[in-house]
């Protein structure tokens, strides 16, 4: 079952609207009818609130190494079979080719697993910023990658 059905599901087994279940999270019924239509996702801090909210286990939809994983996987150049070792030493090299805040902000993001609230309070910024810099520095590695796996 995926992130969609189980929303849905628990949302249903509650007999919540989705009206309901919006404020409840402070969201709009929009934006939850989209997830229960897999045409988007929540990040993985809200995912926990709504696995909280209806007391199943944090990691209930997917872990977060998993969502992380898949943030990254779209930076990957396809058929991509670079070794951890290069790749890691890629990663470094384009993290010290960026201005430092976004270096920092892409550290706390995938390498200290941290959520866009907490990035957000640790720097002063709004989650929408921190979710901007990183789909930002997200393109800019895949351009990387690309450039230095050719």
């Amino acid at each position: 079952m995926n992130v969609a059905e189980k929303i849905k599901e628990l949302r249903d087994a509650a007999n919540m609207t989705q009206q309901d279940l919006a404020d409840l999270l402070f969201v709009s019924r929009e934006l939850v009818a989209k997830w229960e239509r897999g045409r988007g996702r929540p990040d993985h801090g809200m995912m926990s609130r709504i696995s909280a909210l209806f007391g199943k286990p944090d990691d209930y939809f997917i872990s977060r190494e998993d969502a992380l994983y898949e943030e990254l996987s779209d930076c990957m150049p396809d058929s991509c079979g670079v070794k951890r070792e290069e790749l890691t030493r890629l990663l470094n090299c384009f993290l010290r080719g960026i201005d430092r805040r976004s270096a920092r902000i892409f550290i706390e993001r995938y390498v200290n697993v941290n959520g866009y609230a907490d990035i957000a309070a640790m720097f002063g910024i709004k989650e929408n910023h921190v979710r901007s810099i990183l789909y930002k520095t997200r393109k800019k590695l895949k351009k990387y990658l690309e450039r230095e796996l050719a």
